[in-house]
C-alpha cells in the first residue's frame, strides 16, 4: 500500500508526544509499505514559526513533504478563543476560529492533500485537535484513518469534532480509556477501529546490564549519589507539575518532621513553568536518549503526575527497564495502565502521594515486583512485532 501520514510537526529533534509516535509507526510501516510524511515547516509547538525549509526532504529514510505555516500563533487570542469555546456557549464559527488560532494553519498542505488524495491508499492523521488533522481528514474524505491521541480535556467536548470521528475511515485508539471516552462523546461506534499502542526505541541489551542503559554513568555525569525518583517530560502545569512540586514539598516537610531523610526529585525536560528553588528538587534539563535511559536505570521509580494523557510513552520506557511507576489517579489512562499492568502505584491526593512515595522508595521488594510486572505488560502489549501485526490486520481489513 501507499500510505501518507499527516502530523502537525515532524523531525528527529521532536522526541515525544504524537510526533514521535507518528515517526515510529511510520518507520515500522515503511518496512512493508510505501510511506510518506505530510507535515508543516514548524518546529516550535507554541508559535508554529516556520523553521524547516518547505518542500520534499528525507528523515530516517522517509520521504517528508513540508508545507509553510501561514502565520504564527497569537497566544493571547488563542487563549481568549479557547476560554470561550471550552467553557461558554459558542457558535460553530467560534469553534472554527479557535481551530484556526490553534493551528498550525497551512492552506498549502490542505490544497496538496486535495490534489493528491487518490495517489495514496490511506491518509493516517495524527492528533484530532489540530488544524492540520481536521482539514487533512476533510481533504482526504473516505481515506482518512484517524489516530486521535485524545486526552480527557475540554477539547474532546467541542461539537465540531463529532463529525471528524464519525466520518473517519477508521480510528486507531491508544488505550481502552481513550476509546471509551471518544465513543461516548462522538457516537462513532460504527466506524472500524482498533486499540493499537506504540513501541519504544528500546536500548539494546549488553552483557554488563540487562540493557545498555548505565545507572552508574548517569550518577557520575550528574553527580547524584543519593536515591531519587524521576520525572521525564515537559515541565508544565498541564502535565501536573505544579501539583507534583506542592506534594513533594509537603513530603519533604513531613520527612524532616519525622527525622527522616527527604527524597530527591530529579526533573528531565523543558520547563514551561518556574521550577522551585528547592534542595530536594533538581532539574538537569534536556538530555539525549542515552542519558534518558541511564537516568531511568538509576532512578528508584518514575513519577507521571499528568492529568491528561492518551498513552504516555515514558511509562512504557520505564517498564521496558523494569522500573515501577507512580501516576496521577485522576488521569483514567494512566490509572488504567497501572491497574492492568500492576506496574506501579497511583495517588489521588497528597496523603496518597506521600504514602506511595515512601512505599516505593523504602520497599525494594515492592519496587522489583512492580517493575517485573510492568516489564511483562510491556512485552505482552508493546513490542514492535505485536504493534506491526495489529496495524497490518487493520489495514488488511480496510483493504478487504
Amino acid at each position: 500500500m501507499r500510505l501518507a501520514m499527516v502530523v502537525h510537526r515532524f523531525g528527529l529533534e521532536i522526541r515525544g508526544g504524537a510526533e514521535l509516535h507518528c515517526r515510529l509507526i511510520a518507520e515500522l510501516l515503511s518496512q512493508n509499505h510505501e510511506v510518506e510524511i505530510v507535515t508543516t515547516c514548524a518546529k516550535d509547538y507554541l508559535t508554529w514559526a516556520n523553521a524547516y525549509p518547505a518542500g520534499l526532504t528525507s528523515v530516517n529514510g522517509l520521504r517528508v513533504w513540508r508545507f509553510p505555516v501561514r502565520r504564527t500563533r497569537d497566544l493571547d487570542r488563542f487563549a481568549r478563543l479557547q476560554q470561550r469555546v471550552f467553557y461558554r456557549d459558542h457558535s460553530d464559527a467560534d469553534a472554527h476560529a479557535w481551530l484556526n488560532a490553534q493551528g498550525p494553519l497551512s492552506p498549502a498542505m490542505r490544497n496538496w492533500i486535495s490534489r493528491y488524495k487518490d495517489s495514496f491508499d490511506y491518509w493516517i492523521c495524527y492528533s484530532y485537535r489540530y488544524w492540520t488533522t481536521y482539514h487533512a481528514m476533510q481533504a482526504a474524505a473516505g481515506k482518512g484513518v484517524l489516530v486521535p491521541t485524545a486526552e480527557a480535556d475540554p477539547a474532546i467536548d467541542v461539537p465540531m469534532f463529532q463529525s471528524l470521528f464519525q466520518d473517519s475511515r477508521a480510528i486507531v485508539f491508544n488505550t481502552a480509556e481513550e476509546r471509551d471516552m471518544i465513543l461516548d462523546r462522538s457516537d462513532s461506534h460504527d466506524v472500524p477501529s482498533d486499540i493499537i499502542g506504540v513501541g519504544i526505541q528500546e536500548p539494546t541489551r549488553t552483557q554488563d546490564y540487562e540493557h545498555s542503559s548505565d545507572p552508574r554513568r548517569f550518577r557520575r555525569e550528574f553527580e547524584i549519589e543519593e536515591s531519587f525518583f524521576l520525572y521525564i517530560g515537559r515541565i508544565d502545569s498541564n502535565k501536573g507539575c505544579n501539583q507534583l512540586f506542592n506534594y513533594h514539598t509537603q513530603a519533604v516537610e513531613r520527612a524532616e518532621e519525622n527525622g527522616e531523610e527527604p527524597r530527591l526529585l530529579v526533573l528531565i525536560g523543558h520547563p514551561v513553568i518556574p521550577i522551585p528553588d528547592h534542595p530536594y528538587i533538581r532539574h538537569i534539563g534536556a538530555i539525549d536518549e542515552q542519558q534518558k535511559f541511564d537516568a531511568l536505570a538509576a532512578a528508584s521509580f518514575l513519577v507521571m503526575p499528568s492529568f491528561y494523557e492518551s498513552l504516555s510513552m515514558v511509562l512504557l520506557e520505564a517498564w521496558a527497564l523494569s522500573k515501577p511507576v507512580l501516576v496521577n489517579a485522576h488521569c483514567k489512562v494512566l490509572r488504567g495502565q497501572v491497574e492492568r499492568s500492576n506496574g506501579g502505584l497511583y495517588y489521588a491526593n497528597n496523603n496518597m502521594f506521600v504514602e506511595s512515595l515512601n512505599l516505593l522508595m523504602n520497599d525494594r521488594r515492592l519496587r522489583e515486583a512492580c517493575g517485573k510486572a510492568g516489564r511483562k505488560y510491556f512485552e505482552g502489549n508493546y513490542q514492535w512485532p505485536i504493534i506491526e501485526q495489529q496495524w497490518e490486520r487493520l489495514l488488511g481489513m480496510l483493504d478487504g
